[in-house]
């Protein structure tokens, strides 16, 4: 049972959501000093902070402010404060939705290697199918509306390691991405009409 926020549980906005007046490290290593203070030295959590801008390519960038930097290093320094966490589960809302395609695809890229070296358990909300397919083990697919459940659960059974070139002419990724565009565009938009 959940009863309330937990470091347990960290969260990427679309929004990267950092603090403008703090450094890419600051900005990580406040939630770094948040969840482990009470059981670590300053010099480990010193390492930790560095360990995840590491983790995210971001070394170069420890010591400029949010404003010095591009929209896809911001979300990438709030990928990771988010995993300087060590959080079960990750949730992330839309969290390539506000940047341009190829900063999106190498972030999705990064992601996937990620989840594979940390084995972290990631939520992803997302309106993008083919992000959907690439990243996903599972997609929870809902209904439309305000009163949306969940309309079908689709397992994605490709091998991993995964890559975008190899997976455009793959016939089971197609499969996948077809699935979801008929749930989405063809049996959803009958229940709209209906409504």
């Amino acid at each position: 049972e959940i009863a309330g926020p937990g470091p347990e549980r960290a969260v990427v906005f679309q929004n990267h959501s950092l603090l403008p007046w703090l450094t890419c490290f600051e900005n990580v290593y406040l939630a770094v000093e948040r969840v482990f203070a009470a059981t670590e030295s300053k010099a480990q959590l010193k390492k930790r902070t560095e360990d995840a801008l590491a983790l995210v390519g971001l070394t170069p960038a420890a010591q400029k402010r949010p404003g010095e930097i591009s929209g896809g290093m911001k979300q990438r320094v709030g990928i990771a404060r988010a995993l300087s966490m060590e959080p079960k589960v990750l949730l992330m809302d839309e969290p390539f939705g506000a940047l341009d395609a190829l900063t999106r695809a190498k972030l999705q890229d990064e992601l996937l290697d990620i989840v594979a070296r940390t084995h972290s358990t990631v939520v992803m909300v997302t309106h993008d199918v083919d992000e959907a397919v690439l990243l996903s083990d599972k997609i929870v697919m809902m209904t439309n509306g305000p009163a949306a459940t969940i309309g079908e659960v689709l397992h994605v059974d490709l091998p991993r390691p995964r890559h975008r070139v190899a997976l455009a002419d793959d016939p089971q990724y197609q499969h996948h991405r077809k699935a979801v565009i008929d749930f989405l565009y063809t049996r959803q938009a009958h229940v709209e009409k209906a409504a």
